[in-house]
């Protein structure tokens, strides 16, 4: 139960009547407030839905005329007698062409009135009622919105702070009729909210400093498109991704796809497909780089099973809201691509209703007051922690034992005596599952080494890194590193994007209109039983070992020393299971590209390790059986 520091005006809806000789008079509504949150005083199928033109101050598909922004607005009938409300916002690529949510809903005019009818996702259902209003923005090349989509190009990063600047009155908008319309009924707060490409603009807006957003809630987005489509100097998504995703949110207007065929030439040209390193295209698509700038507070949701964006987004960026002290709340669920409202909706619904109230209503519900981070280390299990990694996480030294010809050993000292060495040949078309089975077994294309079987659980959190001494017999090499819990235990089974689900009845969220109701279907894990689970992975150009933004080709047969990131996990190995370390080279399934040259890597097994951030630290590593020799 939260704590309620103190509440703030509570006050329903009253109606005084005057003596019978003055005119009757009503007194100006405002929020409702019990137990610390509001309480759905206003009516949902009674509030008020408008559609403004937000004019920029840029021109994306370079037609000679400024860009603007379209957005759809609820908010309660209220605000029309004097309540003042702050606005949510989802600023969305996808109302029109992919849909919102789990159900993939879209925006639809149902009556033809030019006013939006049905509203994706629950937000307007559930927080119209209580005091608030929802724009649905179309970002800046989509929808009812002009212009062309860069792919979290400039134009499209500004297009929330564009429409919060209008709710603020420090920018002209209008209506359908070109009259000029002003949010004279906002508070002057606003929050912004979205999974996937919708979070990551949130992200840029908080970035942006922009003047009026309260608070952003991005889910699972990405907020570095380099280390979306690349990572560490190498290409993880095909040639031309950009493009592509540029048509795929523009397929309903094929008109649009041909005015932006110049635009989109021009981001082909310049986006270093041919090398994936990282190049100024990259500077405004990345914004840990104005992490500086941002003002509002940030609750980071992700999946740690989330293959399509990775789980490094939200731990690079969680490190980067500490190093500036920005108020800040976290959750780390056992999933994959999917909305919280999907994998945890009751304890969602109540977080994001008092993380609003505090943070936009002003109510002091007891919201900060809790643990920054809620993590769920293994299948259903969640736990509240005052930071993430968990504290008392330290990194570990495990070092790569040589072994003979199979699997080499894990140990928290480096081998004694000359140096040794173990070689293998890359394999471009070896399979993950090839990598990893039968670690005891002799494979010429990888390396294995395991630990004992352990003998207490060992958790981790945080983000493992794999420091190599190694040489190729090529210019080039391409290195990848695994972490795998060998024995059995039980996981949420993976899908290209995650985990996969199972779709349950509906459940309402909210009130409802003739058009739109707050009913939908959530989602559960479909937990399997393994005899071996990849806890984590990385990959490094050998080329970029020093540097991303410049390659440098290697010497053959020159040791150098390099890092492999893998990405970041908050996970149990279970007593009596042993931790693998598997090297190999290109990796087929996780990047684009492969070598196709096949060099032969040798890697030194005297000083090359891997870092584990282990809870509890060394005396950890070492109760749950990790040998020091």
């Amino acid at each position: 139960m939260r704590a309620i520091v103190s509440v703030g005006t509570a006050i329903a809806l009253l109606t005084v009547t005057a003596p019978a000789v003055a005119a009757e008079r009503v007194e100006t509504p405002t929020i409702v407030v019990e137990d610390g949150v509001t309480q759905p005083a206003f009516g949902y199928a009674s509030a008020i839905r408008e559609r403004v033109w937000v004019e920029t101050d840029f021109d994306s598909d370079r037609d000679g005329v400024k860009d603007v922004i379209r957005v759809d607005l609820i908010r309660p009938a209220a605000t029309e007698q004097g309540l003042k409300v702050p606005v949510i916002i989802d600023n969305s690529p996808y109302y029109t062409t992919l849909g919102r949510g789990n159900e993939s809903e879209l925006k639809a005019d149902l009556d033809g009135d030019g006013l939006l009818d049905r509203w994706p996702l629950f937000y307007d259902n559930y927080f119209v009622p209580r005091g608030y209003a929802v724009a649905l923005v179309d970002m800046a090349g989509t929808a009812g919105s002009t212009g062309c989509p860069t792919i979290q190009g400039a134009n499209e990063n500004a297009s929330g702070p564009t429409v919060i600047d209008w709710l603020n009155g420090r920018r002209d908008g209008h209506d359908s009729n070109g009259h000029r319309v002003v949010a004279d009924w906002h508070n002057g707060k606003s929050g912004m909210i979205g999974k996937s490409y919708d979070g990551s603009l949130a992200m840029a807006a908080a970035a942006s400093g922009v003047d009026g957003l309260s608070t952003v809630v991005p889910i699972s987005g990405p907020y570095n498109y380099y280390d979306y489509t690349r990572s560490n100097g190498i290409v993880t998504r095909g040639n031309d991704y950009l493009v592509s995703l540029a048509r795929t949110i523009t397929a309903d207007d094929p008109a649009r796809q041909a005015r932006c065929a110049p635009v989109w030439k021009e981001m082909a040209a310049n986006d270093g497909d041919e090398h994936g390193d990282y190049t100024p295209f990259w500077h405004e698509r990345n914004y840990l780089d104005d992490a500086a700038k941002i003002k509002a507070s940030v609750f980071l949701v992700h999946g740690i099973q989330d293959d399509n964006v990775r789980a490094d987004h939200f731990s690079k960026y969680w490190q980067a809201l500490k190093t500036y002290d920005i108020p800040r709340k976290l959750w780390v669920g056992r999933v994959g691509h999917i909305d919280p409202f999907d994998f945890r909706r009751d304890v969602w619904v109540d977080t994001l209703h008092h993380w609003f109230d505090y943070w936009l209503q002003g109510i002091n519900n007891g919201i900060m007051s809790e643990p920054k981070v809620d993590v769920e280390p293994s299948v259903g299990v969640w736990e509240q922690h005052a930071d993430w990694p968990i504290p008392r996480t330290g990194n570990v030294n495990i070092w790569l034992r040589p072994g003979a010809d199979s699997a080499g050993d894990l140990a928290l000292t480096p081998a004694t005596g000359a140096p040794t060495t173990r070689s293998f040949v890359d394999n471009p078309s070896q399979t993950e599952a090839t990598m990893i089975d039968n670690p005891s077994r002799s494979n010429a294309n990888r390396l294995a080494f395991l630990s004992p079987p352990l003998a207490e659980d060992l958790r981790i959190s945080g983000t493992p890194v794999v420091s190599l001494t190694a040489s190729s017999s090529l210019d080039s090499a391409y290195l990848g590193a695994i972490l795998v819990e060998y024995g059995p235990s039980t996981q949420n089974s993976r899908t290209g994007d995650g985990i996969l689900q199972t779709t349950l009845p509906e459940e309402c969220y909210g009130e409802s209109s003739p058009f739109d109701d707050g009913c939908y279907r959530p989602v559960a894990y479909r937990p399997t039983n393994v005899t071996q689970w990849r806890v984590s992975k990385g990959i490094l150009d050998g080329r970029n070992r020093n540097s991303i933004e410049a390659a440098e080709p290697m010497t053959p047969g020159t040791t150098y020393e390099m890092s492999i990131p893998l990405l970041p996990e908050d996970y149990v190995f279970s007593a009596g299971n042993r931790i693998g370390v598997i090297i190999v080279g290109s990796y087929r399934g996780y990047s684009a590209e492969t070598l196709t040259s096949r060099p032969t890597i040798t890697v030194n097994t005297k000083v090359s390790h891997i870092s584990l951030p282990v809870l509890g630290g060394q005396q950890a590593a070492r109760l749950a059986g990790i040998p020091l020799r």
